[in-house]
């Protein structure tokens, strides 16, 4: 029996929205989840701890940074991603195919390869196909991706077809390559905001049959209503028994549109990059500590946040901390912005239940659109 198992428990039937169960090796996420990334084996300024206290079940991780350093095989040697780390929780790890685009300029691609020229010291890492399975392998994260060539969302309409069947044939070898049967590996549709495009990477990937589906190349560029356009009719294509991951997305009305798309997955670095520059994203929309009316402000972030953060702090202390340059603002911050997106999506798997999302959708708008 295989180590993992989707399981879809409600359905909206106004909106398409889902809410499921997905059981990993290291625990079942509930879905609509979303994942805080920690690109290197950490979530910036989080212990494991606060991250569960803020309601994570799952986190990621990057092939790419983690093959420069520490290097895979020192993960492996330490006893894989889940001990190095301390997170006994399930782990995702990107394939490196979105720093073919994000490191454009440090790289040479070709169909066989990528060869990136390392960030942090200019040495070479060719990552093929066969070698990010191999990596990912020996990192030991739960859930695995192909590599894939994620083009801008402006390119021209060759380049954009090169890119997608590159996708597709990286695909193929990657499932080809993997070895280890307790990893769930993804593939990745590409295709910009054309549906043509879209259609024809779905097409490709569909029949190598793996057990849960990305959308990637969003979120790099386009404007939101290009985004959620090409979701409409994107989902559609994907399988309806499997995960469906929108990639490096987004902002909490990101969250909830993709939700109301029928995405189950999430991720993106927002909210601790936020919170370690001083903006909060709460209940009213998002709020930027460094502003001078927050100097002597007694509330918390957020009243409706049950967080430690909002329980034990005020804006005026919060402001102090970042203004006075102390470590401990980042941090609060970014703990407070991975609870606020946990209990939002938890909410929203509720308003799902009830057959409520449309009507959930046009609360947290409104509530958005307050001035804090």
């Amino acid at each position: 029996m295989s180590a993992f198992r989707f399981f879809l428990d409600a359905v909206d039937p106004v909106t398409g929205a889902r809410v499921g169960r997905w059981q990993t090796p290291h625990g079942t996420i509930e879905t609509p989840a979303f994942m805080p990334v920690g690109t290197l084996a950490t979530v910036k300024g989080l212990t494991p701890e606060q991250l569960r206290q803020a309601g994570a079940k799952m986190v990621l991780s990057n092939t790419y940074h983690l093959a420069l350093r520490p290097g895979a095989e020192v993960v492996a040697e330490m006893g894989g991603l889940h001990k190095f780390m301390g997170w006994d929780g399930p782990i995702l790890t990107d394939s490196g195919g979105f720093q073919v685009f994000s490191l454009a300029t440090l790289r040479k691609i070709d169909d066989e390869k990528v060869v990136f020229r390392s960030h942090i010291d200019g040495s070479l890492l060719q990552l093929s196909p066969e070698q990010a399975v191999q990596i990912q392998e020996q990192l030991g994260a739960d859930c695995i991706m192909c590599l894939d060539e994620c083009p801008p969302h402006d390119a021209p309409p060759e380049k954009m077809r090169n890119a997608v069947d590159r996708t597709t044939l990286w695909a193929a070898r990657c499932r080809d390559a993997q070895k280890r049967g307790d990893q769930a590996l993804f593939g990745i549709v590409q295709g910009g905001t054309h549906q043509e495009m879209r259609e024809r990477s779905a097409a490709g990937l569909l029949p190598l049959n793996f057990p849960g589906y990305a959308i990637g190349g969003l979120s790099v560029g386009e404007a939101p209503a290009d985004m959620y356009s090409t979701l409409d009719y994107t989902v559609p294509m994907l399988p309806e028994d499997r995960p469906r991951y929108l990639m490096g997305v987004g902002r909490p009305v990101d969250l909830v549109e993709g939700v109301l798309r029928g995405i189950d997955l999430f991720d993106c670095v927002m909210p601790t990059r936020n919170g370690r520059n001083a903006t909060a994203f709460t209940s009213e929309g998002t709020l930027k500590l460094r502003n001078l009316k927050h100097r002597t402000d007694p509330r918390p972030l957020d009243a409706e946040c049950d967080c430690p953060v909002c329980q034990q702090f005020s804006r005026a202390y919060l402001r102090h901390l970042f203004m006075a340059k102390e470590m401990l603002g980042p941090i609060l911050l970014s703990w407070h912005n991975i609870a606020y997106y946990q209990q939002m999506l938890k909410n929203l798997r509720q308003a799902i239940r009830e057959g409520k999302s449309a009507e959930f959708r046009a609360a947290q708008l409104a509530g958005w659109q307050r001035s804090v």
